[in-house]
């Protein structure tokens, strides 16, 4: 089981979505507490962009990983993610 951390930018962006894909990323942050880097949908980003993405939907969930904590850095569409 991991911890995870919303960062503040993190947690308004979470707040501002529609309350469907609010749901979904609710979940899918559940999911990360549980199963960490290996939940569903998640991979390794590519350098220069360092941590992991999570696909949700038409959302990306952009985290870090040290150890036993997930740092959650940004909540927001594929286009606008990256």
């Amino acid at each position: 089981m991991y911890k995870v951390l919303l960062k503040t930018s993190a947690q308004k962006e979470l707040d501002a979505l529609p309350a469907q894909a609010r749901k979904k990323a609710a979940m899918a942050i559940d999911d990360l507490v549980h199963m960490g880097i290996h939940a569903k949908h998640t991979k390794k980003l590519q350098p220069p962009i360092d941590g992991y993405r999570m696909r949700v939907g038409e959302y990306r969930i952009l985290f870090d990983r040290n150890e036993e904590i997930i740092v959650i850095h940004h909540i927001s569409k594929r286009a606008d993610a990256y």
